[in-house]
């Protein structure tokens, strides 16, 4: 996709707050929240209606009424919307991934009719995937497709089963439904009205009650054969994992805005609480182990977000390992500053009058649709193993020399101690081979967050060592570079450690040894600077976000 300009891109999402400041005030969330309501499909059919945001047109291809917007262009819009409200954000977002299967899949007269309709009835859109059995596993879903034949030629099918978790799955105008057809899966598009299809109450939430959650059965539903995306039997799977890395980074984004919507509060609010003579902002037992962790976390998941949306848009698909990391390092990432956030403000932030302790609730669904982040490390493992095993375990050990290679032109990102972290890895994903340590799933699991870590810091110091940022980034060149160092030493440590503790509990060895195979003393050394580097991101927090 070519997507939007810059210019037109920050008028797209000053658009977005201006809507949201006239329809979506603090006191409203919350209201909505309290009373467990979602919002009106009316109001998201506003956000719709082009004469007033339009946002649905972001995702339809130009040709068929639509902007046509990057990767990048969404992930900004995600990640504004998620700032808002992560309920207000699913429900826009249920209507572009169930758009999904159809923009990878569907055959070019399918698009024409249904982009088209999208574009100019404002359709909502849900995605039926998931089933009260089959939740990220695909594979096993019940939900069948029997097709109808006369004369020897099928002119429709016949769905029967139930699906879960569905958002937008009351108030949907479309459906995109997957299930069992006679040699695997299908995505069929089924209109709201069909008979045969029976919902049940709004899903009571933990949190995101902004958005309609429903579960609902289809029992003998007819769709014409004309409905099947793609028209080949089959291609369900195909066209649902085409797409994983590009909704993966979406979700990603939603954990960046929430945490960044807790986290600025926190900092706006350390700068007017008064404790011992001065500032909570002044404390530095408050902002280094509550505030300057969580900012890192956040812009570190944000470069890693940037990278695979440019990538996603340069090659249009694919990406599922790079999207599973970000969603696993952005969706950790702002759960985590929501939690801290709350223990920030104290008492102010358990209760329900202060939307932190909303925020809180929303964000943890992050960690749990679009594939739970447990599933996405095993993603992340096995293809990351697979890459050890075919490189005879060079993969990672390549990765570290190239960040070598990046500090010698930019030495200030941090680029070395990404490459210690990036060879410890290497040697502990060795030690796991020859011991055969995989065999145990927590193990695999485990390799897989240390990926995620070890990855997420050499795109950072990429990432910082570029000249021009894109404005979502909030900081200067000197903050985002002290926040990649911070974010590497911290990746080398963690990746350290875990392993050596992986391969003594599930394996065996020596500790000096290992110790001296991960390379610790050199990674211990690069802890260094530390705190220089953390209290100037601290110092630089209370200029962006200024007390309110």
């Amino acid at each position: 996709m070519v997507g939007l300009d810059e210019d037109s891109r920050e008028m797209m999402i000053n658009s977005i707050k201006a809507f949201a400041e006239r329809h979506f005030p603090e006191a409203g969330l919350l209201d909505h929240d309290r009373k467990d309501q979602f919002i009106s499909k009316e109001r998201i059919k506003e956000m719709y209606d082009p004469t007033k945001l339009g946002i649905n047109l972001l995702m339809i291809p130009a040709e068929y009424g639509g902007i046509g917007a990057s990767t990048f262009d969404m992930y900004q819009v995600c990640e504004v919307l998620a700032g808002i409200d992560l309920g207000v954000a699913t429900s826009v977002f249920a209507t572009f991934l169930g758009m999904d299967p159809l923009r990878v899949g569907g055959t070019p007269e399918q698009k024409k009719k249904w982009f088209s309709r999208l574009a100019s009835e404002g359709l909502l859109c849900a995605y039926g995937a998931t089933e009260a059995e089959a939740g990220s596993d695909l594979g096993a879903l019940k939900t069948r497709a029997l097709p109808m034949i006369e004369d020897g030629v099928t002119v429709g099918y016949r769905i029967t089963g139930s699906k879960q978790w569905i958002s937008n799955g009351g108030i949907a105008d479309m459906y995109l439904i997957l299930a069992k057809d006679t040699k695997a899966l299908g995505w069929f598009i089924v209109e709201r009205g069909t008979e045969g299809m029976e919902f049940n109450n709004p899903e009571e939430k933990h949190g995101i009650r902004l958005a309609n959650t429903v579960a609902f059965s289809l029992d003998n539903v007819f769709v014409p054969a004309d409905n099947l995306v793609g028209l080949v039997e089959g291609q369900g799977l195909t066209q649902a994992q085409a797409v994983f890395g590009f909704t993966r980074v979406m979700v990603a984004a939603f954990g960046l805005g929430c945490g960044w919507a807790a986290l600025g509060r926190a900092v706006s609010y350390s700068q007017g609480r008064i404790q011992g003579g001065g500032p909570l902002s002044e404390k530095q037992g408050y902002t280094h182990k509550l505030i300057v962790p969580n900012a890192v976390r956040l812009e570190a998941a944000r470069a890693y977000i940037e990278y695979v949306a440019m990538e996603l848009d340069r090659v249009h698909e694919g990406f599922q390992t790079e999207g599973a990391i970000a969603k696993w390092a952005g969706s950790e990432a702002g759960n985590k500053a929501a939690e801290d956030s709350i223990q920030a403000l104290g008492g102010y932030g358990y209760v329900h009058e202060m939307i932190i302790e909303k925020i809180k609730r929303d964000v943890r669904i992050t960690c749990i649709y679009e594939g739970t982040n447990e599933i996405l490390e095993m993603t992340i493992a096995r293809d990351r193993w697979q890459e050890h095993l075919k490189s005879r375990g060079a993969y990672f050990f390549n990765k570290g020399k190239a960040a070598e290679e990046l500090h010698i032109s930019e030495n200030k990102v941090g680029a070395d101690l990404a490459a210690n972290a990036l060879k410890a890895l290497s040697n502990i994903y060795e030690l796991c081979r020859v011991q055969k340590l995989t065999r145990n799933q927590h193990v695999l699991m485990r390799l897989g967050e240390l990926a995620a870590w070890g990855e997420t810091a050499f795109i950072f110091g990429k990432m910082s060592a570029e000249k021009v940022y894109s404005k979502a980034v909030k900081f200067d060149r000197e903050t985002w570079q002290a926040m990649s160092r911070v974010y590497s030493r911290d990746a080398a440590l963690r990746i350290a450690e875990e392993g050596i503790k992986l391969v003594l509990g599930y394996g065996e060895g020596e500790p000096a040894l290992l110790r001296s195979y991960v390379n610790m003393d050199r990674i211990m050394e690069g802890q260094k600077g530390r705190r220089e580097d953390m209290d100037l991101i601290a110092e630089r927090l209370t200029s962006v976000f200024k007390m309110t």
